[in-house]
């Protein structure tokens, strides 16, 4: 259950991070000034009070952020890890300025034309979303598709994919195989001639892929959920 709290930390940050005041964030929304300042966060007679959410779309739409990405503001860095409140965060804060990163559908991903043989995102077939800046700037964005990934990741579920990030064992990754398969698994080990992968999914049997088989595989750095 969302808090009140959390509600307006996820309004200040956003205004953070585009260089506003909060009364800069309204103004840019086309909002009274005061909107967003923190004498409107509680009445005169000591009750809370709420941003309309007619308030933040237009504050989302006007700084051209995810109502995704919105959520994922409302829990403080040191407790996104593992979901406590809905979004999981697999490595890196959700800190720094907003840019654009590609983001494709999980089912695009095994077609050709969208990677280069190192596994960065290339062509033009790409949509976009608002992301804080991370070091890779190769990163990427895959809408997962289906239930094979459940309970970890549930279909429309969005996962940042860093391919310039290091892999290391129990990462959660994202792999294609030389025969255009892909598939959001967890890295058991890899040796000089395959990788083990660990299915997300029980109902799913892990998986032992030949290193001749995999086209390339990359870090999950993020995830909405």
């Amino acid at each position: 259950m969302l808090t009140h709290g959390q509600v307006w930390r996820a309004i200040d940050q956003l205004a953070e991070q585009h260089g506003l005041s909060t009364s800069g964030l309204a103004r840019r929304s086309g909002l009274d000034p005061t909107t967003f300042n923190r004498s409107k966060r509680i009445t005169t007679d000591g009750r809370l009070r709420w941003p309309s959410t007619e308030s933040i779309a237009k504050a989302l739409s006007a700084t051209g952020t995810s109502a995704e990405l919105f959520f994922a503001m409302m829990v403080p860095a040191d407790e996104r890890h593992g979901g406590a409140h809905g979004f999981a965060e697999e490595s890196q804060p959700l800190t720094g300025p907003i840019h654009a990163i590609p983001q494709i559908g999980f089912a695009q991903a095994g077609s050709g034309g969208f990677f280069d043989d190192a596994g960065f995102p290339v062509g033009t077939g790409w949509d976009e979303i608002a992301f804080p800046e991370v070091e890779d700037q190769h990163a990427y964005a895959l809408e997962i598709a289906g239930d094979s990934m459940q309970p970890v990741y549930r279909n429309g579920d969005i996962v940042v994919v860093s391919p310039g990030t290091p892999v290391r064992r129990g990462d959660r990754v994202v792999v294609k195989t030389r025969e255009g398969e892909v598939l959001a698994k967890e890295l058991v080990r890899k040796t000089t001639r395959h990788v083990e992968l660990r299915s997300l999914n029980p109902a799913h049997e892990d998986r032992q892929i030949p290193l001749d088989q995999l086209e390339w595989m990359a870090r999950i750095i993020w995830a909405s959920q």
